[in-house]
């Protein structure tokens, strides 16, 4: 996805950084890097993967347009 740092080990650390940067996306550029990431990308592994999909959640769970968003993505 492009965000800051990578960190060592499995997946990333949720740094305040990896966090604003995930916080700034809407739920289509969430999924959009969730779907087309290389297998393996750091960003959906350890800590801030879970972030992430705790986001993803927490903005289908607010109103986004999941279903839409999808089809858009393809």
């Amino acid at each position: 996805p492009g965000g800051p740092g990578t960190g060592g080990g499995w997946g990333m650390q949720l740094t305040s950084e990896n966090k604003a940067h995930i916080d700034a996306l809407s739920y289509e550029e969430l999924l959009r890097d969730w779907r087309f990431a290389p297998a393996g990308d750091p960003w959906f592994q350890g800590e801030t993967g879970g972030y992430w999909k705790d986001r993803m959640r927490e903005l289908r769970e607010a109103g986004a347009d999941h279903v839409g968003a999808s089809k858009r993505l393809g």
